[in-house]
C-alpha cells in the first residue's frame, strides 16, 4: 500500500484555484454552501485535475456512506427501551442530585 502522502501530487494552479484551496472547501463544496463564483472555479479545477476529481469522489463517498449509516439510529427492543424507562423513573423519584447511579 502506498504512503497517501507521498503519493500526493504537488500543488497545481487548475481553474484560478490550487489543489490546496479546493481540498480545504470540499465540506462546503458537497454541502453546496459556495457562491456561483466559486463552485464554478471548484468545478473547472476538478474537470481539470484527475488527482482532486479522485481525492474529491473518495472523500464524497465516506461523507456520503457515514451520513447515511449515521442518520438513523436503530431502533432499541421494547426490553430495552423498558429497563432505560424505569431507570430514567428511578432517578426522577429520587429527586434532584438522586441521578440514576445513586451518587448526588
Amino acid at each position: 500500500m502506498s504512503d497517501p502522502v507521498s503519493s500526493t501530487p504537488a500543488q497545481r494552479l487548475v481553474g484560478g484555484l490550487w489543489c490546496g484551496d479546493v481540498l480545504a472547501g470540499l465540506p462546503d463544496y458537497l454541502e453546496g454552501r459556495l457562491e456561483a463564483p466559486t463552485l464554478a472555479a471548484v468545478e473547472a479545477h476538478i474537470a481539470g485535475c484527475d488527482w482532486c476529481a479522485r481525492f474529491g469522489g473518495a472523500y464524497a463517498s465516506v461523507v456520503g456512506a457515514l451520513t447515511e449509516q449515521l442518520a438513523e439510529p436503530e431502533p432499541v427492543g421494547r426490553e430495552v427501551a423498558d429497563r432505560l424507562d424505569a431507570a430514567l423513573d428511578a432517578g426522577l423519584d429520587a429527586g434532584p442530585g438522586g441521578g440514576l447511579d445513586g451518587a448526588g
